[in-house]
């Protein structure tokens, strides 16, 4: 089965940190793009960060610059995203997807199903 699934999620306090993972079964992520996105509740999705599939260079969201870390290992076919400082803004289902590349949102994106992060006070 195609799939990408998230892991990781939880309840943490405010200024803690939590590492997501993101593991691809039925492909490999290799030639991929691979993007995490974020959705509050009564927000739109947003992009949080993206990794290229061909140079490693990354790019993030200016909301969470100098907190969160994108990387991926494809050798064990998974992104992770590392989250430090959370606020209480950071509350969110965390999406990853599979892209062609980190220039835009695609129809042939591939999603995950998310994982839930809240932060608590």
């Amino acid at each position: 089965q195609v799939q990408l699934v998230e892991s990781g999620g939880g309840v943490v306090q405010r200024g803690g940190s939590l590492r997501l993972s993101c593991t691809a079964s039925g492909f490999t992520l290799d030639g991929f793009a691979m993007g995490w996105a974020r959705q509050a509740p009564g927000k739109e999705r947003e992009g949080v960060a993206c990794i290229s599939a061909s140079d490693d260079s990354r790019i993030y969201a200016d909301s969470v610059k100098g907190r969160f870390t994108i990387s991926r290992d494809n050798g064990k076919n998974t992104a992770y995203l590392e989250m430090g400082s959370l606020e209480l803004e950071d509350t969110a289902v965390y999406y990853c997807v599979a892209k062609r590349n980190c220039n835009g949102v695609y129809r042939d994106d591939f999603w995950g199903r998310g994982t839930q992060v809240t932060v608590s006070s």
